[in-house]
């Protein structure tokens, strides 16, 4: 049995994509079925009727200008008894200039650890909760599609992960941008069986920020009050 997707965004506007603007509860041409919620400044949720994402991605928006971009990404099925294999080629990065990304492999990853160590310490202090799950995913499940060079306990990257409706897989993911990580707006696209999933990005500035906070915070309050 299917659940129903509710997802609040209040008042806000996400811009998605190339120019996309989706206003709370609509749909676009390219999101057909997929809704969008914001729980946070940099934390978004995006799902249709086969899949579930969860992104936070607030370090990334304080590494304007550099090469690699980290983000925490959860993912699960909408349907409780739906299973699904997913693996590293399905998870790719849109950028402002409509780029598509794939993610590297543990070994291009490994070369490149030395210089993501301070990235990865940044990630640990600084962050928000991503626990934004359909209701049946209640068990853990950890997305080791990187492993850390070094860790006082071995760690094995894998190149898939299995998925079901009742489990939240949560890890880390890194793409690598030539020229910096730039001002503007990008998706994490998810592929499943027969869909993407487009969890839309917002990289501000200071300014933007700022105005994007207080809306959110107003829209948050103007829901609470139509309860």
């Amino acid at each position: 049995m299917r659940r129903q997707i509710v997802l609040v965004v209040g008042a806000l506007v996400l811009t998605v994509g190339a120019g996309l603007t989706v206003a709370a509860g609509d749909k676009t041409p390219e999101q057909v079925g997929e809704q969008v919620a914001i729980e946070g400044t940099f934390v978004r949720v995006a799902a249709n009727d086969e899949g579930w994402v969860v992104v936070g991605y607030r370090i990334a928006n304080e590494s304007v200008g550099e090469e690699w971009m980290l983000l925490d990404v959860g993912i699960s099925l909408t349907d409780p008894d739906a299973t699904h294999t997913l693996t590293r080629d399905d998870i790719k990065l849109v950028t402002p200039d409509n780029k598509v990304l794939s993610l590297p492999s543990q070994e291009d990853y490994e070369k490149v650890h030395g210089s993501l160590i301070p990235l990865v310490k940044r990630a640990a202090m600084v962050g928000d909760s991503i626990n934004y799950f359909p209701r049946e995913a209640d068990r853990r499940c950890s997305m080791d599609l990187f492993a850390e060079p070094g860790a006082p306990r071995p760690q094995f990257a894998e190149d898939k992960v299995e998925l079901s409706g009742r489990l939240a897989c949560l890890g880390r993911v890194f793409f690598e941008l030539p020229g910096g990580i730039e001002i503007g707006n990008y998706n994490l696209d998810v592929k499943f069986d027969s869909s993407i999933v487009k969890v839309p990005m917002e990289i501000m500035n200071r300014e933007r920020e700022k105005e994007f906070t207080k809306q959110w915070k107003e829209a948050q309050k103007e829901a609470r009050h139509k309860k």
